[in-house]
């Protein structure tokens, strides 16, 4: 898909799943299981689906999904699948080398989003992409290294501490453009604090890119709110902004985690609702 200068391509990391009670909150299983059936265990599959942003001499890769550093238990217990889709295969698909990345703009540190962003080399974790600069917000880092009880198990460190250790992180501080003024960060800190996600532009078309605002479009109703998000009525006000005006302005909404697509638009009836559009 091209939005001004920008070419975008969709990264497939991979398939993952986490338990659909937890991935719905307060809601009840025989409302999400709807459209996000479960299996014997309660869990319901979920992507890891990025974006690679090329214009001029960048190529900028949006989050890592969950990486290959998984022992045969913890590869169990989420059920992580990667035989037909990974970082490297789908890259490789678009003729892009590891070194080629430029810029890794994680949205948050949580495994699913920078799993990938480094890898087990003769036993030393090392940066999955090492001439690129890993872009996060300072806010979600400093947390990630010191997270609460809650939601401890989401940061593992050797995802990001090794980047730290390179000098190859970034800062972000600031809602602003991100390289190129097509590119807009916004911060969200409903789901963890300091998630930063883009909002790509030229003007004409834009496409929101969502993370764990709205994982899936099953959560596109207000309430369908993850268990796993620390201000629950943070992600409702953030979503109350965002859907009047992904409708208004007839945005496209990039979701990470859906199985079955990464595109939606938005429409309105008695709630919202969506329709799917292909990625071209």
């Amino acid at each position: 898909m091209q939005i001004g200068k920008l070419k975008l391509s969709v990264v497939e990391h991979g398939f993952f799943a986490l338990d659909g009670g937890a991935m719905f909150g307060i809601i009840p299983r025989n409302l999400w299981q709807r459209t996000n059936p479960p299996d014997s265990q309660n869990r319901i599959t979920l992507a890891t689906r990025g974006l690679l942003i090329e214009f001029d001499n960048k190529k900028v890769l949006v989050d890592t999904g969950m990486g290959q550093k998984w022992d045969e238990k913890s590869a169990h217990i989420y059920d992580v699948r990667q035989e037909t889709h990974s970082t490297a295969s789908s890259l490789a698909a678009l003729g892009i080398k590891p070194e080629d990345i430029t810029d890794v703009f994680l949205t948050h540190l949580h495994f699913d989003h920078t799993g990938g962003s480094t890898v087990t080399r003769d036993g030393k974790t090392e940066p999955a992409f090492p001439n690129a600069k890993y872009h996060v917000r300072k806010q979600n880092f400093e947390w990630g290294m010191n997270p609460s009880d809650r939601d401890r198990g989401s940061y593992i460190k050797e995802n990001f501490e090794p980047l730290a250790a390179e000098g190859l992180l970034n800062f972000t501080d600031n809602d602003s453009h991100f390289l190129t003024p097509e590119l807009k960060i916004v911060t969200l800190n409903g789901h963890t604090f300091g998630q930063q996600v883009l909002e790509i532009s030229d003007g004409n078309r834009t496409i929101f890119y969502c993370a764990d605002l709205i994982p899936t479009a099953g959560h596109l109703n207000l309430a369908y709110i993850m268990g796993y998000d620390l201000q629950p009525l943070v992600t409702l006000a953030e979503k109350k902004e965002l859907l009047p005006r992904a409708l208004d302005d007839n945005f496209y909404l990039f979701l990470e985690h859906d199985p079955e697509g990464g595109l939606i638009k938005v429409k309105k009836e008695k709630s919202y609702v969506y329709e799917r559009v292909e990625f071209i």
